[in-house]
């Protein structure tokens, strides 16, 4: 569900509180909010956003012209990969810079009238949102612009057609025009608007990238793909099910689910101290997942905790929880009835009990008490790792929070004890 962002007024507002008005001409003429927010040709000489850092001053003149690079207004000996990873890497390196690239982003994308350019300035929108989330006091205003071209396809196509008459009347007698293009070269925009506004939802909440490790041109080819072929993580189970069908037709469970859960086991993570609780490491975690999101499974994994640490975040990031919104006060109600919590796994929609099952059989596996007395994580321990990739308070009270994790646990170690997974023996 899109929820409406502020208003325009509101949108106006932030604006002239926040933009680092440029001047132009002999008379050093302040521009207005709307021509500083539309598209430009020329380089900047100062940032785009009020800020003191004489750093991020300088990165910021600089990064404009990465953007009108990668959009193809401005000539570069870098391929687009390389100005995408150069582009996002300062950005997610330097925090303060990160403002300033959408706020840059929004502009050259408003009044643009090369269609190409246009599409790539989304483009770009995209993959930075794959990396790094705008501030908490800017993604309101960015979160607002992106709705707005959500259904914008006929608006925005119209709009090129203006500005490309009247440019075209006052450059009549002139030679020097731009190159014009209002063919639809890519993705409509609202295509990239659509992902662009789930993405931000979600980077807001996880916070993009994490780890030590610099993006990689590899992730930005991947971010860049993700905007036509989902990500096996943050997707729906129906989405991810559809997306291997010509893969694994016969697969009644999702292939990232079973394929991580047998790595963790075949590494020996049911007789490894403190696995599901002590994470493996981030960087790794980030690099497997990117394999896993091309079908693939390395043969070097040699550390259960981490094929464990990404089942764990696949599970959490699911668009909609193993056990859906609709259910879960009937779950956090028979949290000490083993009969009526074993009822509810029946109630659930057929695929999502599917999985639900395939994660407690696991799970029954590490509380034998022959791995516990490895792994020290008994069947209290699981239930606290595990419940909130499982299950989602919609609470903002603290206090609903907290008395609401103390029944989660509880209802999913009434599963771990009591539910039958027999059935689920062999099953892919």
């Amino acid at each position: 569900t899109l929820r409406k962002p502020i208003s325009q007024s509101s949108m106006a507002d932030w604006a002239s509180k926040n933009l680092n008005m440029h001047t132009q001409g002999i008379f050093r003429r302040r521009i207005s909010i709307s021509n500083m927010l539309s598209w430009n040709g020329g380089s900047i000489k100062k940032p785009m956003l009020i800020t003191s850092n004489r750093a991020i001053k300088k990165e910021a003149c600089e990064m404009f012209k990465l953007v009108q690079s990668y959009m193809g207004d401005r000539q570069s000996r870098l391929d687009r990969n390389h100005v995408a990873l150069v582009t996002v890497t300062k950005c997610w390196s330097v925090q303060g810079l990160r403002d300033e690239l959408y706020i840059q982003l929004i502009r050259q994308t408003t009044d643009n009238m090369c269609y190409r350019s246009l599409a790539w300035g989304w483009e770009l929108m995209a993959i930075s949102l794959a990396f790094f989330s705008p501030s908490p006091k800017f993604q309101s205003y960015l979160e607002g612009y992106i709705y707005r071209h959500l259904d914008s396809d006929e608006n925005i196509a119209q709009r090129i057609k203006e500005l490309v008459d009247l440019k075209n009347k006052k450059n009549s007698k002139s030679r020097k025009k731009r190159k014009q293009n209002t063919e639809d070269e890519g993705l409509p925009i609202s295509t990239y608007a659509k992902y662009c506004y789930r993405k931000l939802q979600k980077v807001a909440v996880t916070g993009g990238k994490k780890g030590l490790r610099k993006p990689t041109v590899e992730e930005i080819t991947h971010a860049r793909n993700a905007i036509l072929t989902p990500s096996l993580f943050g997707s729906s189970l129906e989405e991810i099910m559809l997306r291997q069908q010509d893969m694994f037709p016969g697969n009644k469970l999702p292939w990232v689910q079973t394929q991580l859960s047998q790595q963790v086991l075949a590494l020996g993570g049911e007789q490894t101290e403190g696995i599901f609780r002590i994470p493996g490491d981030i960087d790794e975690v980030n690099a497997l997942k990117l394999q896993v999101d091309q079908w693939r499974i390395p043969s070097n994994l040699s550390d259960p905790n981490i094929p464990a640490s990404l089942l764990k975040l696949w599970y959490r990031e699911l668009e909609e929880p193993v056990i859906p919104q609709q259910f879960y006060k009937e779950c956090i109600s028979n949290y000490e009835n083993p009969d009526a919590a074993v009822a509810v796994v029946q109630l659930l929609p057929e695929l999502n009990r599917l999985v639900l099952c395939y994660l407690i059989h696991f799970l029954q596996i590490f509380a034998q008490p022959s791995n516990v007395g490895r792994t020290k994580m008994d069947v209290n321990n699981l239930a606290m790792v595990m419940a909130p990739n499982c299950l989602r308070c919609q609470s903002d009270d603290p206090r609903v929070i907290f008395e609401n994790t103390r029944k989660e646990m509880s209802f999913l170690r009434m599963l771990i004890v009591h539910l039958d997974t027999s059935f689920v023996h062999g099953l892919v």
